[in-house]
């Protein structure tokens, strides 16, 4: 269900650009003197800025290609855990930084930016447009899938965390999404992640399949972080406020539980209520982020014990309302609200398409492979995904929408399904395994795994303009 349970390598710089044949060693000379001086210059400025206690400006992309043309990446260090924050850390508490001052290090220098990662034979960079949702899964044999090893990431949770938690097999962690048309546009290796999210500050939004979303990403960034002792991790006890922060890269990545992205409030007499025209106080603390990434749907559906909410309020009173009516209604709620407090040209905002699960018809037990042939059964409701698109086609701020879906549909197999825990945080025994009807998850996603995809897709979008919203159903 999409409930929630509490529980480097080294790459070579890219080649040189060709110099005329006429002066080409001295050509190629000054070039790279050129190039040494520029990167002392900006590592001298980005020094003096530290020692100001000031923020590091962003750098775009094109300062990265030209850096890591003229400087190659160096072996890092034997990397130690990440530093976790207690929820109790005045940073949990902070307008939006998610960290204390006292994690600076002064003149502290940034760390060096890696090479691009090297194109697969056959598939070439397009700059052209395609549709990178429209493709197929293929396995990965040169070593780049998993992006990281789930052993590496001391945070992820044992919801997600299937190896740990007994599954036999691993196939599911390599294969790779190749969009048709794209070439390599999906080819991002975790040291490439790491540097798109310099000097950035990405928020996740939402219910726990962002949370999983988030630990993907969290996990991709620590694993490509040359000296993981300058990493930080706040988990409060409730997991509705998560943040991972790599510190020489100025990057931090937060999850913000809101499953209905509306205000669920308990009231006094412990009722509890959904109020469709308001929303979260803690969504203030998103503003001013580079990006956000927002997710609603699942929470939704639920019925009978599973049902989050006694009732619904609008305007302070409350209201008798269908499902869908209310859907829309705390859509328009939140549409609203990015149209009035979000500055477009400081925040890309997302919003991530619902995640399918894998039951009833599509069972996610016992599957070891992605579906590859037969019809996929649908299971949400299709008025729901419209709605969506709906408000998100009628808002003034651009959002681009990862329709990730269809891509996941088939990922039968990227489940935990009874490789997870119990509710009490411990992996379910032999017997429980036995009970699969009662205790298989087929609705989060194992990690490594599914996720890690929807986030290079997330960070392949960063490096392109804004466009129109890019609804396919």
């Amino acid at each position: 269900m999409g409930g929630d349970q509490s529980t480097t390598t080294t790459t070579q710089p890219a080649a040189a650009v060709p110099a005329p044949a006429r002066s080409r060693r001295a050509v190629l000379a000054t070039s790279l003197c050129a190039a040494l001086a520029c990167a002392f210059v900006l590592s001298a400025g980005l020094l003096l800025a530290a020692a100001a206690g000031g923020h590091r400006p962003l750098q775009p992309r094109a300062a990265w290609d030209r850096l890591s043309r003229a400087q190659q990446h160096k072996a890092a260090p034997a990397p130690e855990p990440a530093t976790r924050a207690s929820s109790s850390s005045p940073a949990a508490g902070g307008d939006g930084g998610g960290w204390s001052q006292e994690d600076e290090d002064e003149g502290a220098a940034p760390a060096p930016a890696p090479a691009a990662a090297e194109e697969e034979p056959g598939e070439e960079v397009e700059d052209g447009e395609c549709d990178v949702y429209d493709g197929e899964w293929v396995v990965d044999e040169a070593a780049g899938y998993p992006l990281y090893d789930a052993a590496e990431c001391p945070f992820l949770s044992g919801q997600v965390a299937c190896r740990r938690n007994g599954r036999p097999d691993s196939g599911y962690e390599r294969w790779r999404w190749r969009p048709r048309g794209c070439g390599a546009r999906t080819r991002l290796g975790g040291a490439e992640a790491l540097e798109l999210c310099r000097d950035k500050r990405l928020v996740f939004v939402g219910d726990s399949l962002n949370r999983n979303m988030w630990e993907s990403l969290a996990c991709i960034l620590y694993a490509a972080v040359p000296d993981r002792s300058r990493t930080r991790i706040i988990d409060d006890d409730a997991s509705q406020y998560r943040i991972f922060r790599a510190m020489d890269y100025n990057c931090s990545v937060e999850f913000f539980w809101s499953p209905f992205l509306v205000k669920l409030e308990t009231e006094p007499d412990q009722t509890r209520a959904l109020k469709l025209d308001q929303l979260p106080t803690m969504l203030r603390r998103t503003m001013g982020a580079n990006v956000i990434v927002f997710n609603t749907g699942h929470w939704w559906t639920h019925t009978g014990k599973l049902k989050a909410w006694d009732h619904l309020e609008r305007d302070g009173k409350m209201v008798e309302m269908a499902g869908e009516a209310a859907f829309n209604r705390a859509l328009r709620t939140w549409a609203r609200w990015i149209d009035q407090n979000i500055d477009p040209s400081r925040t890309r905002v997302f919003f991530r398409s619902v995640s399918p699960e894998h039951k009833s018809a599509d069972w996610c037990y016992n599957q070891t492979q992605p579906i590859s042939n037969g019809t996929i059964a649908p299971w949400f409701p299709k008025d729901l995904v419209t709605i969506v698109e709906r408000n998100i086609k009628s808002m003034r701020t651009p959002v681009t929408y990862l329709n990730i879906t269809q891509l996941s549909e088939v990922r039968i197999d990227a489940h935990p399904s009874v490789y997870t825990i119990t509710r009490e945080g411990k992996p379910l025994n032999t017997t429980q395994r036995q009970q699969p009807l009662t205790y298989a998850d087929c609705s989060h996603w194992c990690l490594p795994g599914l996720p890690d995809t929807w986030n290079v897709l997330l960070l392949d979008s960063l490096i392109r303009p804004t466009s129109n919203v890019d609804l396919q159903g």
